[in-house]
């Protein structure tokens, strides 16, 4: 996208949040916009000055007639997609033993399977072009599980691993690709974007019980600005060579930069029991 003078976006899970300042940021830069949320009214705000700039969406990505429907739209009204922000999605918390089939599916519908349609969706627009970005908003989880976030740090890694596989396979046909991995910000993601299932076995009350109950303490007082953040993701797509991951916030580069030097410690201590399990030379 860094040759592009007038690139056109496409923002889902644009109604509150990351999306809708990424979406006020990218409009405001006089660039062209589909700007999705499931109530598509919760958007008309956003689009109202944008004239034919941008085009206002309802959009449910667990709704795979409505995701091709709207990936249509886009092409009728502007002929290409150059950059695909994953953005939709939400947090689901309960220990392991105390989740919930039905909330566990769910979450995986949208974050998941919901983020892979869509995709899929937008890919042939990019190849025809030669050109596109692809930024899916994962998270820290998507690096490490926390108590009480199992289910959604499953589905973030599964992102991430999905992530692995689109860039080198659609890299060489000029598509890049970025995941997005922030740790808190100053949303309202607590308040409207996370279900819980309570702590109902005392075993687990100091570490998943714990968790649910701060992350709604907490709410509101996060160090992370989503408009930097918004700042952020704009400027990697203007890059030739953006990066693979981009974690935002202090926080989170503290807490992905430890684990990560931790995980290959472990690796290099197990060295030789892993290379041990090959067949023996000669």
């Amino acid at each position: 996208m860094a040759s592009a003078t007038s690139p056109v976006w496409f923002i889902t899970g644009c109604s509150t949040g990351f999306g809708r300042d990424l979406a006020r940021a990218v409009l405001a830069r006089g660039w062209r916009a589909v700007v999705t949320a499931r109530d598509a009214g919760r958007v008309a705000d956003l689009v109202a000055e944008a004239g034919d700039r941008a085009l206002a969406l309802a959009l449910d990505v667990t709704d795979a007639s409505r995701i091709e429907a709207a990936v249509a739209e886009a092409r009728a009204r502007f002929g290409r997609v150059d950059v695909l922000v994953n953005n939709a999605g939400y947090g689901y918390q309960a220990s392991v033993e105390e989740g919930e089939e039905a909330e566990i599916r769910a979450q995986f519908d949208a974050n998941v399977f919901g983020l892979f349609a869509l995709t899929r969706a937008v890919l042939p627009l990019m190849r025809a072009q030669g050109a596109g970005h692809v930024l899916n908003v994962t998270s820290v989880a998507g690096f490490m599980g926390f108590p009480g976030s199992g289910y959604y740090a499953a589905s973030k890694h599964a992102v991430e691993g999905w992530s692995d596989a689109l860039a080198a396979e659609a890299g060489p046909l000029g598509i890049r690709v970025t995941c997005v991995e922030p740790g808190p910000f100053r949303t309202d993601w607590a308040g409207r974007s996370l279900r819980q299932t309570a702590n109902a076995i005392p075993a687990y009350a100091e570490t998943a019980g714990a968790r649910l109950k701060a992350t709604a303490e907490k709410s509101g007082t996060q160090a992370g600005d989503p408009v930097r953040a918004a700042e952020a993701m704009i400027r990697v797509t203007e890059m030739d060579d953006p990066p693979r991951h981009l974690v935002l916030g202090a926080w989170g580069y503290e807490a992905v930069t430890e684990r990560l030097k931790g995980r290959l410690a472990e690796i290099e201590a197990w060295r030789e029991t892993s290379l041990g399990a090959d067949f023996p030379q000669g």
